[in-house]
C-alpha cells in the first residue's frame, strides 16, 4: 500500500493487524492498521462489503485515519491562508457539501483579491473582471461556478461566500475542481517558470553572456 501521510509504498503482508467485525444485515466489516516503516505513522481503515465478503467480493476500503480528501493538498506554492481553505473544503466534501462549497468560494475570493488583484467587490463581478486574464478553460471553468451555484437565485453566495447554504448537484467538486487549475496558473506555473529561468541565467553568466532581459509590463505605445 501507499502510505497516506508520506507517499512511501510499503508491504502490508506481514506486519497489517485487522479485526473482523460483527457483520449487519447487509454488510461485513473488518478493521485494518498498519504502522508505514518509513515514516513511523500510523494508517487505519475500515474495509466493507457484503455479508461473508470474502467469498462473495471485494471489501471496499475507507481510510479512517489520516482523512483523505477529494483533492490532494494545495502545492507548497499557494498562500498558506488559501491553501487551508482549500484542503478543508475537500476533506469535508463528502461530509457537508455545503461547508466545502463555502470554504471553496472564500478561498476562490481570496485568490482573485491577494492574487489577481481584482477589484473588490461580489463574487460574481470579480469572476468577470478576472475572466479577460485567464486561458480559455480556466475563463470557462470559473465562469461556471456563477450559473452551476445559480448566483442569482442564491445572493448569499455572491455577497457573503463564506455562508454555509444549500449547493446545487456537482458545485462543491466543480468549485475544487476550479481552484485546483487556477492553483496551478497563479501559483505552481509562475514559480517553475522563475526557476527555470534562474538556471537558464546561470548558465549564460558560466558561457559569459548576458541573463534574459526581463519583460517590460508597460511597454511603448
Amino acid at each position: 500500500m501507499k502510505c497516506p501521510h508520506c507517499g512511501v509504498e510499503f508491504s502490508t503482508s506481514r506486519d497489517e493487524k485487522s479485526i473482523e467485525l460483527p457483520p449487519d444485515k447487509h454488510t461485513s466489516w473488518r478493521l485494518l492498521w498498519n504502522c508505514c516503516p518509513q515514516c513511523g505513522n500510523m494508517v487505519l481503515e475500515l474495509f466493507q462489503g457484503p455479508p461473508l465478503a470474502r467469498s462473495s467480493g471485494p471489501l471496499r476500503p475507507v481510510c479512517l485515519y489520516p482523512r483523505a480528501g477529494y483533492k490532494p493538498p494545495a502545492p507548497d506554492e499557494v498562500p498558506k491562508n488559501i491553501a487551508r481553505d482549500y484542503d478543508e473544503a475537500s476533506l469535508v466534501l463528502g461530509d457537508s457539501p455545503r461547508a466545502s462549497a463555502a470554504l471553496s468560494r472564500r478561498c476562490l475570493q481570496a485568490v482573485l483579491r491577494e492574487t489577481a488583484r481584482v477589484n473588490p467587490s461580489t463574487l460574481s463581478e470579480e469572476i468577470k473582471e478576472v475572466r479577460a486574464t485567464l486561458p480559455a478553460h480556466l475563463a470557462g471553468s470559473i465562469d461556471a461556478i456563477r450559473t452551476i451555484g445559480n448566483f442569482a437565485s442564491h445572493p448569499t453566495k455572491d455577497k457573503s461566500t463564506g455562508e454555509i447554504i444549500d449547493v446545487e448537484p456537482g458545485e462543491a467538486e466543480w468549485s475544487l475542481d476550479t481552484l485546483e487549475g487556477l492553483f496551478v496558473f497563479y501559483y505552481v506555473q509562475p514559480e517553475l517558470t522563475e526557476k527555470r529561468k534562474a538556471a537558464l541565467n546561470e548558465k549564460l553568466k558560466s558561457a559569459g553572456k548576458p541573463p534574459l532581459e526581463e519583460p517590460d509590463d508597460n511597454p511603448d505605445p
